[in-house]
């Protein structure tokens, strides 16, 4: 006979304990839900950014004091007149940068910046305050009001205010000296 005490503590069949395994891949963070909107709320619209693409551009940083306006009108032309456009008028060029960068100085920031581009016998001159500012239709009105000045615009960004003009290059037509409006027949 045998006694239970013969048998032994009764042991289960998961004997010895078994320890939990570790996980082969640490578990992945929930990954952030596309925000859904209602059929009555407007979708946010950011404003677009200008592109430069596929043409010749530079850009100079400038300390935003009373001799940016001077500093920057050197470095411009002698960028531009390295770009070869001979018929590009010279004192246009100089007022539009002259103009733009005192208007970022009077934007009260520590810096600004200026950009130049170019494509098919234009030049594009941007300012870029780096600061908020008022928009200034003087300072449009002055620019827009050159001879060789196609185009003129502000905005503002996330980089603060941006100036901008486009200037033709191409040659332009001289008058005929002598004629000042008169045909055949006109005595001087």
């Amino acid at each position: 006979m045998t006694s239970p005490e013969a048998k032994g503590p009764q042991v289960s069949t998961s004997y010895p304990p078994r320890t939990p395994q570790a996980p082969t891949k640490p578990a992945e963070p929930s990954r952030p839900q596309p925000v859904t909107t209602s059929a009555n709320e407007m979708p946010v619209r950011t404003q677009p950014r200008m592109v430069v693409r596929n043409r010749r551009t530079a850009a100079y940083p400038f300390r935003a004091d009373e001799w940016a306006p001077a500093k920057a009108v050197r470095q411009v032309l002698e960028t531009v007149r390295g770009w070869g456009y001979p018929d590009l008028y010279e004192d246009d060029l100089e007022t539009v940068v002259r103009v733009l960068v005192t208007a970022a100085v009077a934007d009260g920031g520590k810096r600004l910046s200026v950009h130049l581009g170019d494509q098919e016998q234009k030049v594009l001159v941007a300012v870029l305050s780096h600061t908020a500012g008022a928009s200034d239709q003087v300072v449009l009105g002055t620019v827009a009001a050159l001879a060789t000045v196609d185009s003129v615009g502000t905005d503002t960004g996330e980089e603060g205010r941006r100036m901008w003009a486009v200037l033709g290059a191409e040659p332009r037509r001289r008058p005929v000296r002598g004629t000042d409006g008169c045909r055949q027949g006109c005595q001087g």
